[in-house]
């Protein structure tokens, strides 16, 4: 297994140098910013990105403003007052995207965010409290209470909202195959260990989030178009 600096010094001289690397890298916020958003805007982000997968991103960008407006500002109680009949017409209003499953995805995953709350006094800080040592636990969690956050649409909603993971692009999976770092499919529960396990031990190295050593791992091989 290569040492972190090893990866780190490969990404610097592919991107121009340590200085233009550092300019790639994103940005994560500390557990008790995550706690103090509002779970409105929690919804908010994980509602665009179920409708960005598969879909084209500017596209699901400029309708928001009236997503925001069709669904009370994802407050989730609100959301949750919605009848059968108003996603129905969400589902097929031209100003949104028309997209029955995933307007009733909104739905259900308000349900899922309500229910956190109430156990966890809000759901920022359910998931501000869950450990970075055990992200994909918290992928996991949430494809199994949520509705059509598996694959890389819940990590892409963590790392929206500055929750600190590494994403599971084709870069990093292809990092992965290429030096032997896996004897399982990388979405299996002991492909995901493996490659957690891995992280923890840059991050231990390197003292850095685990986004900022998932971008370094990109950059360091592959066609990483950011």
């Amino acid at each position: 297994m290569e040492s972190f600096k090893q990866i780190y010094q490969r990404a610097a001289e592919r991107k121009g140098g340590a200085a233009a690397l550092e300019a790639l890298l994103p940005s994560v916020r500390q557990p008790e910013e995550i706690a103090a958003l509002g779970d409105d805007r929690l919804l908010s982000a994980m509602s665009m990105q179920v409708m960005k997968s598969g879909f084209v991103w500017r596209v699901v960008d400029h309708k928001w403003p009236a997503y925001e407006d069709a669904f009370f500002g994802f407050m989730p109680f609100k959301v949750l007052m919605m009848s059968p009949e108003q996603l129905s017409q969400r589902a097929s209003d031209p100003t949104l995207i028309r997209h029955a499953k995933k307007t009733q995805a909104i739905y259900d995953n308000a349900l899922m965010v309500q229910e956190l709350a109430d156990k966890h006094g809000s759901f920022a800080r359910f998931i501000a409290d869950w450990p970075t040592d055990n992200i994909t636990g918290l992928w996991s969690e949430l494809k199994k209470r949520g509705v059509r956050l598996g694959g890389n649409t819940g990590p892409y909603f963590l790392r929206s909202i500055g929750k600190d993971t590494f994403l599971l692009t084709g870069d990093v999976e292809s990092y992965f195959k290429a030096h032997k770092l896996l004897d399982a499919s990388a979405t299996s529960q002991k492909g995901l260990a493996q490659i957690q396990s891995a992280f923890n031990q840059w991050q231990r190295q390197s003292g850095r989030p685990l986004a900022e050593i998932s971008r370094i791992l990109a950059c360091s091989m592959g066609d990483n178009v950011l």
